[in-house]
């Protein structure tokens, strides 16, 4: 997953993921009521909840608050009306940027998506203005230690996925959007439960970015990740381990 994966590492490497716990709870809390308003509260019978949890319980979030948060949605709590909402565009260096939101004031998303744009030398287009250069697949992440990287591979493809990248800390499996539940009930027997499992939005091909341009592209995408409403982001940019040396230093 060029782009979205890389910015992932980006942010791990600056210690940002502890910094902003409160703020992944508080996402995760939203996908939780939606999934469960949505759908049943019952995960065996809900994909969407049931990746919710898992993506949940690999961010340490309490049992109680997991529960909490299916009860709001399940309960047709009238303050928990989350819309989904999609906005695309372009950053600097010409990188192509998809952003995925949950929010219950549309103005108030569309006010701050545009300004993490502007502020940045990037510019917000129209719906489908930059999703053809994406496909639509699912992803499903195990920890690297629920099995090795051969039998991974092995379970991948009887599964029916399309490929399958191993890390010294996950597994990355990524299959056809239609295939994503049964490749995914059929991984889950396999070697065990997912750390996360969702459809994605992959780059057909990714974008160089170098120079004073890529501390703007990270301070972009971090402002869009930063805002409550934002629940994924997606870019397909590039960057040389060169260069995120220069960053990190």
């Amino acid at each position: 997953m060029a782009g979205h994966s890389q910015f992932k590492n980006i942010m791990h490497r600056k210690g940002a993921q502890d910094a902003k716990k409160a703020k992944v709870f508080t996402k995760l809390i939203r996908e939780l009521t939606t999934a469960a308003k949505m759908g049943q509260p019952d995960p065996a019978t809900n994909p969407r909840l049931r990746a919710a949890i898992q993506a949940a319980r690999a961010a340490n979030m309490p049992k109680d608050t997991v529960d909490r948060a299916i009860k709001r949605g399940a309960g047709g709590d009238g303050q928990d009306n989350y819309e989904e909402v999609r906005y695309e565009g372009y950053g600097p260096g010409g990188v192509a940027v998809i952003v995925e939101a949950l929010t219950d004031n549309r103005n108030r998303t569309a006010g701050e998506v545009r300004a993490a744009f502007s502020k940045n030398g990037g510019q917000l287009g129209e719906t489908n203005s930059v999703s053809f250069m994406f496909d639509r697949v699912g992803l499903i992440v195990f920890p690297a230690g629920i099995a090795n990287a051969d039998k991974m591979m092995e379970a991948a493809i009887e599964a029916g996925a399309e490929d399958c990248q191993s890390g010294d800390e996950e597994h990355e499996v990524t299959c056809g959007q239609d295939d994503f539940a049964a490749v995914r009930e059929a991984l889950e027997k396999a070697v065990g439960e997912p750390k996360s499992a969702r459809i994605v939005w992959r780059p057909k091909n990714v974008t160089p970015v170098s120079g004073d341009k890529v501390e703007t592209l990270i301070k972009m995408l971090d402002t869009l990740e930063d805002s409550d409403d934002v629940q994924q982001v997606y870019a397909n940019f590039e960057i040389s381990e060169a260069e995120l040396s220069k960053l990190a230093s």
